[in-house]
Parts: structure tokens; C-alpha cells; sequence
């Protein structure tokens, strides 16, 4: 794998200097181009003031020599101001054209970067739970277990099927979510108890951080349901991912000012104040693909954000107090019943 990258690295390095190197010459011909045609005109200008002298005697018809030479220089300086024009806007068209092809080659190649990432991603996500699966089921197999032995191996298993079968839906959604082929199937919902819910089964899954939640009751959202429980579920694995071990993530849902807010709050590193809005984007993870001990595979974020966009929201990533990341969701259009 790092060969490949850095290969990769090798090959866009290449890519860049052929393109710079066909720039500048196409740069130096149009300027090679701009002097022979000025070399020109000052030949033709010499021509015909040596033709002049053969036509109008300067002495006995000073007026109209005077007259014909001006005119010849006004012709010389109209030439060179037209070459000069053409040349310019040649240039200029030439520069734009190749500042339109620069961006689009290394859109593509960090593209092409970030997909390369996603797959090396996604090849250890998928490595991970089928090796301990196999692992698992093997030591059934091989063994004679105690019925709760045996239990708590089928249990791993299922998690870690589990972990594949949400990897595959990630994977699936995003791609219907970017080719607007997933149709929501909106509903009035009670929000706070969907949310409950849903903290409930993260509870009983995630035994390596506490959950704090705050949650405003009887909110009401019109919205998907499945869509707003990967809203939840993947802030909160982003969460686990970054913070340490035994740290407390906090999820509330409050009023602020006429809107509704989601917070989901953790007490890792955080995210620098540079990659805060990339982070949403697809297939991008924090640090290199190579040295990075966090799992992921670029996409949970960038969902959240897709569904939080179909469903009338805003979100951002803030600096949670005093220390890790604060996920931060508003809406506008939501409704409470008040007891």
C-alpha cells in the first residue's frame, strides 16, 4: 500500500511538471511569435519608406512626403498595436484555459486520492469483522464450549456482522443519496422518543464509553425515520472512534432562540479549526490512511450531513469545552407539546 501511494505521489509530481513544461513552451512560442511579427512590421515600415523616396521627391513635394511618411508610421503603430492586442488576449485565453485544466486534473487526482483512501479504508473495515467472525466460529466449531462461553462468541460474531452489514448500507446510501435515487419517506415523528430509542440500543452496543443524554421530550419532526437514526448512530460512532476510552459523549436536544438543536459532544482531540469543513466532505478522514488508528470509512460525516440537508437542517462542528469535538445540528421547522 505504501508503495502505491507513494507511486501515486510520483505520478502526480510528473503529471505537473509535463504540464508546466508544455505551458511555458506554448508561453515562449507565443512570445517567439509576438517578435517575428515585429521584426516584420519594422521591415515592412523600412520597405515602404524606401519606396516613398522612389515615389514622392521629399524636395520638390516636402507636404505630401511629410503627409505619406505619417502615414506609413500610423500603419506601423496600428500594426503593432493590433499584434500586441491579439497576442494579449491570445495569452490571457491560454492562461485561463490552462488554470480551468489545472484545477480540473487535480480535482480529479485528489479525488482519485481520496477514493484510494476509501478503498484501503473499506478493505480494513471489512477485513477486521470477517477475521474475527471466522475466528469466532471456528473456535465453536473446534471446541467444546460451555453454553456461556459459547454465547458471548455468537454475540462478538453478531456485532461484528452487524459492523459489515452497516458498512454496506453506508456504502449503498451514499451512493443513492448522490444520484438522488433514495426517496424519503417522511412522517410526522415523535423526535425525543426516537432519539431515547435509539441512545437505548447504543447503550446496549458501546461498552467502551459512557452516554450521557439530555433529551427534550415530546419534539415532533416531520422527517424519515431511518434517515434520522443514522443521524444519531453516526455522530455517536464518530464520537467512540476519536475519543479515549472511558470518556463521556454527551447527546442533547434542547430549545435555543426558536430552534431546535442536536448536540452530540465527545472529549478527544478535537478537529483543527482548518479541517473543520472538510470533514463533511465525501471519503475524507482525518490525518493519512496509513498511520491513522481510528476506523472509518470516510462516509458516516458525509452522510449525516447529506440527511440533515434533506431534512431542513444545518450542521457544523465546534470546539466542545474543555477539550473534543461538539457536532452541533438546528432546525427551524419542528414543533413541542407542551404538558
Amino acid at each position: 500500500m505504501m508503495r502505491k501511494f507513494f507511486n501515486k505521489m510520483q505520478e502526480g509530481k510528473s503529471i505537473s511538471f509535463i504540464y508546466l513544461l508544455v505551458l511555458a513552451y506554448t508561453i515562449v512560442a507565443l512570445i517567439w511569435w509576438g517578435v517575428l511579427l515585429s521584426r516584420q512590421s519594422d521591415q515592412i515600415i523600412q520597405f515602404e519608406k524606401q519606396n516613398l523616396s522612389l515615389r514622392i521627391d521629399s524636395l520638390t513635394q516636402p507636404v505630401e512626403h511629410q503627409l505619406e511618411l505619417q502615414r506609413i508610421e500610423k500603419d506601423g503603430h496600428m500594426r503593432s498595436f493590433k499584434y500586441i492586442g491579439e497576442g494579449a488576449i491570445f495569452l490571457g485565453i491560454i492562461l485561463l484555459g490552462a488554470l480551468f485544466v489545472y484545477r480540473a486534473v487535480w480535482k480529479y487526482m485528489k479525488l482519485n486520492r481520496q477514493q484510494q483512501n476509501f478503498m484501503m479504508a473499506v478493505t480494513h473495515e471489512l477485513k477486521s469483522p470477517i477475521a474475527a467472525a471466522k475466528l469466532n466460529l471456528e473456535t465453536i466449531r473446534r471446541h467444546k464450549l460451555d453454553e456461556e462461553k459459547q454465547a458471548k462468541l455468537i454475540d462478538n460474531t453478531i456485532r461484528e456482522t452487524n459492523r459489515l452489514d452497516q458498512l454496506c448500507n453506508n456504502i449503498l446510501l451514499a451512493a443513492q443519496l448522490e444520484t438522488h435515487n433514495y426517496k424519503l419517506f417522511k412522517e410526522p415523528l415523535d423526535f425525543s422518543a426516537l432519539l431515547e430509542a435509539n441512545i437505548r440500543e447504543l447503550h446496549g452496543r458501546i461498552n467502551t464509553h459512557v452516554i450521557n443524554a439530555d433529551i427534550l421530550p415530546h419534539v415532533w419532526l416531520e422527517g424519515d425515520k431511518l434517515m434520522l437514526q443514522i443521524i444519531l448512530s453516526n455522530l455517536v460512532e464518530n464520537a467512540v472512534k476519536y475519543a479515549p476510552r472511558q470518556s463521556t459523549i454527551t447527546v442533547r436536544l434542547f430549545e435555543s432562540g426558536h430552534q431546535l438543536k442536536l448536540q452530540v459532544a465527545d472529549e478527544g482531540p478535537g478537529v483543527p479549526d482548518e479541517e473543520k469543513e472538510r470533514i463533511f466532505l465525501k471519503f475524507y478522514r482525518l490525518g493519512n490512511e496509513n498511520t491513522r488508528k481510528a476506523k472509518g470509512s470516510g462516509l458516516g460525516l458525509f452522510l449525516t450531513a447529506k440527511i440533515v440537508e434533506q431534512h431542513n437542517g444545518m450542521i457544523w462542528v465546534k470546539d466542545n469545552q474543555p477539550a473534543g469535538a461538539c457536532f452541533e445540528i438546528i432546525w427551524q421547522d419542528y414543533s413541542v407539546q407542551r404538558a
